[in-house]
C-alpha cells in the first residue's frame, strides 16, 4: 500500500493511496477459503465445494467485501501514519477507472482539527449577576398559588350564572339534530370565562339558573381537530344541575397544610427557593455567555470550514422552522435572508469556541463519566417507541460520531463549571429586569444562534413559544367539542442519523390518550 500526500493547505489535507491488486485478492483468496467449508452445493458433499466454484458463485460480493475493508484500512492507516485528527468524517473516493485485477487508486480528503494552545486561567475573572428575592415576590406567589387552588361553593338556586361563577351540567350535542359521538357529558363542570369550551358555548350560560333546561346553537372553529366537526353547526341541550360561586381561598397555615407542608413558612420557603432557582438560570446564563465573549476575545485561530458549515446549515435550518410558523412566512424569511452573514459569522464563532472549550476540557482532565453518559442515553432513548429503544441504545454504543453529539453538551456545560470554579468571580445585585437586559445585551451567542444586533421576527416569536416542546397531539385523539389548542414546535430531532444498515430506530409517536367517557366541551389546556 502507497500512500502520498497530495494537498497540505490550511487545515485541508489530501491523499493519494495506491491499493495493490496483489493485496486485494488475497483478502479475497483467504476469505474464499475460510467459507468453503461452509458453502452447500448440489452433487457435493458438505466442505467439499472446489475453491474455483465457491469465487464462481460468490467472488463479486466476497471481492467487494474485500475492497471495501482494504479502503476502510488504508483510511486509519493515513490517520495513524500522519497522526491528524479529522474535523469530519474523510472523504473518500476509489477512481472510476477501477476494475477486478488492478490496483485501487483511492483519494482520501479532510480537513484537521487546529492546533489549539489553551489559555492559561490564571486571572480570569467574571461578574456575576444576582437577584434578590423579595418578601413581596413571595407574597405574589402565593397569591397566584391560591389563585391556581380556587374553589367553588354552591350558591342559592335563585342566583344567576355570571362570569367566573362555575356550572355543574349535563349535556348532548347534536348535528342536525342527531347524536354525535363525544357529545355527551354529565356532571362536567364549566367555570364561565375560562375560555376552555368552544367560542360561544360559555357565554350562552350566562344568566342561567339551577332547574334551568336550554338549547344552544355554536359553530364548530374551522381548524377544530375531528375532522366531521370542523366548522358544523351544532346544538347541545343543557341541564344546569347547580351553580357555584368563587369561594374565598385565605392564604393561612391550613391553606399549606392542604398543600402537604407542614406550616406556611415552609411554604413561604418552598416558593423563595423555586423563585431563586428561577433566577439562578438567568444568571447562568449570563455568566457563560461573559465567559464565551472573554474566550472569543483571545481567541481567532483558523476553523475546519466544513465543521462552520454543518453548524450554519443546523442554524439555517431552525430559522427556516421558525419562519415557517409565522403569520408571513415569506416576510420573515426575508428578513433572516438579510442577516444570512450573521448567521454565518455565528456559525464560525460557535465552532470556534467548542473546539476551544473541548481543548480546555481535554487539557484540565474534564470528563463524562460512562454513568453519565448511561444517564444521557437513557433520557434520549425516551423519544423512541418502547421497542426502539434498546436498538437505539446499541446504535449509539456502536457509533462513535452519535455518541458524540449525544455528549457534547454536557462535556460542554463540565467545562463552563470548571472555569467558573477558575475564576475569579464577583457578585453583584441586580433586579431581574437588569439581568434580563444583561443578558440580551450580551455579543455572544452561547446556545441560541442569534446576532446582537437585531433579532429577526421569527426569532422574537420563537422565544415566547419555547414552552411548546413535545409536539403536535393526534387530531382524532382530542375530545370531540373540545376547542383546538395551539400547535407545537417539533420535537427534538435525532442525535444521530442513519447511516447504512446502523439506523437509529425512529421516533415513537405521541402518546396516545385513553377516550374520554364524558363528552368534550373543554378545550384541552395549554401545557
Amino acid at each position: 500500500m502507497q500512500i502520498s500526500e497530495t494537498k497540505n493547505d490550511g487545515l485541508a489535507r489530501a491523499y493519494a493511496v495506491t491499493i495493490p491488486a496483489s493485496e486485494i485478492d488475497s483478502r479475497v483468496n483467504d476469505e474464499i477459503k475460510r467459507i468453503a467449508p461452509q458453502v452447500r452445493m448440489p452433487g457435493f458433499r458438505p466442505g467439499k465445494v472446489p475453491a474455483n466454484l465457491v469465487k464462481k458463485m460468490h467472488g463479486e460480493a466476497i471481492h467487494a467485501d474485500a475492497l471495501q475493508k482494504a479502503v476502510r484500512e488504508s483510511v486509519d492507516k493515513v490517520m495513524t501514519e500522519n497522526k491528524l485528527r479529522p474535523a469530519m468524517q474523510p472523504s473518500v473516493t476509489l477512481g472510476e477507472s477501477y476494475e477486478q485485477g488492478k490496483d485501487a487508486e483511492v483519494t482520501v480528503e479532510l480537513e484537521v482539527l487546529p492546533e489549539i494552545e489553551a489559555p492559561e486561567l490564571d486571572g480570569l475573572k467574571l461578574e456575576k449577576l444576582v437577584v434578590p428575592v423579595t418578601d413581596a415576590q413571595v407574597d405574589e406567589a402565593l397569591e397566584k398559588l391560591a389563585e391556581q387552588q380556587k374553589s367553588f361553593k354552591k350558591a342559592a338556586k335563585t342566583k344567576k350564572a355570571a362570569e367566573g361563577d362555575q356550572l355543574i351540567i349535563d349535556f348532548v350535542g347534536k348535528l342536525d339534530g342527531v347524536e354525535f359521538d363525544g357529545g355527551k357529558a354529565e356532571d362536567a363542570a364549566l367555570e364561565i370565562g375560562s375560555g376552555r369550551f368552544i367560542p360561544g358555548f360559555e357565554e350562552q350560560l350566562v344568566g342561567a339558573k339551577t332547574g334551568d333546561e336550554k338549547t344552544i346553537t355554536v359553530t364548530f372553529p374551522e381548524d377544530y381537530p375531528a375532522e366531521n366537526l370542523k366548522g358544523k353547526e351544532a346544538t347541545f341541550d343543557i341541564t344546569v344541575k347547580e351553580v357555584k360561586v368563587p369561594s374565598e381561598t385565605k392564604i393561612d397555615e391550613e391553606f399549606a397544610t392542604n398543600l402537604g407542608l407542614d406550616s406556611l413558612d415552609k411554604l413561604k420557603e418552598l416558593l423563595k427557593g423555586q423563585l431563586e432557582q428561577e433566577t439562578a438560570g438567568l444568571t447562568r446564563t449570563q455568566m457563560k455567555r461573559s465567559l464565551l465573549d472573554t474566550l472569543a476575545a483571545g481567541h481567532d485561530f483558523a476553523v475546519p470550514p466544513t465543521m462552520v458549515d454543518a453548524e450554519f446549515q443546523q442554524i439555517w435550518a431552525q430559522l427556516e422552522q421558525e419562519a415557517a410558523r409565522e403569520e408571513d412566512p415569506e416576510a420573515a424569511m426575508k428578513e433572516i435572508e438579510a442577516e444570512k452573514d450573521d448567521y454565518k459569522r455565528i456559525a464560525e464563532r460557535r465552532v470556534r469556541l467548542g473546539l476551544l472549550l473541548s481543548e480546555i476540557g481535554q487539557k484540565n482532565g474534564v470528563e463524562v463519566s460512562q454513568q453519565e453518559m448511561q444517564m444521557l442515553m437513557m433520557q434520549a432513548a425516551q423519544q423512541y417507541r418502547p421497542e426502539d429503544r434498546e436498538r437505539f441504545m446499541e446504535y449509539v454504543q456502536n457509533e462513535p460520531m452519535a455518541a458524540a453529539q449525544l455528549r457534547a453538551p454536557l462535556y460542554e456545560d463540565k467545562v463552563v463549571d470548571f472555569l467558573f470554579d477558575k475564576a475569579d468571580v464577583t457578585e453583584r445585585e441586580v433586579t431581574k429586569d437588569e439581568l434580563q437586559a444583561a443578558i440580551e445585551a450580551e455579543e455572544g451567542a452561547e446556545a441560541e444562534a442569534k446576532p446582537a444586533k437585531k433579532k429577526p421576527a421569527a426569532k422574537k416569536k420563537a422565544a415566547a413559544k419555547k414552552a411548546d416542546a413535545e409536539g403536535d397531539k393526534a387530531a382524532d385523539e382530542k375530545p370531540a367539542a373540545k376547542k383546538a389548542p395551539a400547535k407545537k414546535a417539533p420535537a427534538k430531532k435525532a442525535a444521530a442519523k442513519d447511516e447504512g444498515d446502523k439506523k437509529a430506530p425512529a421516533k415513537k409517536a405521541p402518546a396516545k390518550k385513553a377516550a374520554a367517557k364524558k363528552a368534550p366541551a373543554k378545550k384541552a389546556k395549554a401545557d
